[in-house]
């Protein structure tokens, strides 16, 4: 559970806010040798990369994985709002966000105009109207740049392997961080032409280990089996880690 109190009724919400290293309890995790590292789906990638951002060698973790993660807010924004991925995507994404806002409207209808916040009818119109205010931010385009994990790569330091597809309508092609990557030694950019969003689907009758999946097998493995390698080709010092 989040610390901070406007983390306990939205913590799903916000891409940004960390009370602590406790949000980390809400995902995925796997436990080798007394280290950790973290599996993310993709929004919650987001929220993974801007703590790895903000902690550095004080994260706690030895890793990162994210799958499909959305490199920038308000292109991800714009391409919900295509008429196609706002058919398919944006209306249910809306539907649902409008269903966590009514499960706690006798607290929220305190903060904000809840029925207001009920008419918004795309991802950006209910941020505008509901996160971004519920978060300090006095519009989304603030809470957008924020949020967006790309152009923080340079701040981290532990290993990340990031995983996108070049056909993620969640992740366009045009927010891959490319050219900042590059010239990072910790972080590792796998683009696909295929793979959709967070599919990565393999062979003709795709029922057996996908392309995801093996990545994240061989990555775990060489964290762990290579731990102090790959620590010296990311330059971090023994005594920067707190493990």
């Amino acid at each position: 559970m989040f610390t901070s109190k406007k983390f306990y009724f939205t913590p799903q919400l916000s891409l940004v806010h960390l009370s602590s290293v406790s949000f980390l309890h809400f995902f995925y995790f796997i436990f080798f040798n007394n280290f950790m590292i973290r599996f993310f789906s993709p929004c919650c990638s987001m929220v993974l990369l801007n703590y790895l951002a903000r902690k550095r060698t004080e994260s706690g973790l030895v890793a990162g994985i994210t799958i499909s993660v959305p490199w920038d807010a308000l292109k991800f924004s714009s391409s919900m709002e295509e008429p196609l991925n706002w058919l398919l995507f944006n209306r249910h994404i809306t539907k649902s966000l409008h269903q966590i806002l009514n499960r706690h409207r006798k607290i929220l209808e305190k903060v904000v105009d809840v029925d207001y916040v009920l008419k918004a009818r795309s991802i950006r119109e209910f941020d505008e109207r509901f996160t971004s205010l519920m978060f300090g931010y006095s519009s989304c385009m603030d809470y957008y740049r924020d949020a967006s994990p790309g152009k923080k790569l340079p701040n981290t330091a532990v290993p990340i392997l990031c995983l996108n597809a070049a056909d993620d309508p969640f992740s366009p092609q045009t927010a891959f961080p490319v050219s900042i990557v590059q010239d990072l030694p910790n972080v590792a950019l796998v683009l696909t032409a295929h793979g959709g969003h967070i599919a990565f689907l393999q062979g003709f009758f795709p029922r057996g280990e996908n392309y995801m999946e093996r990545l994240f097998g061989q990555f775990v493995h060489a964290v762990f089996e290579h731990r102090e390698e790959m620590k010296q080709a990311c330059g971090i010092r023994e005594e920067q880690m707190k493990d």
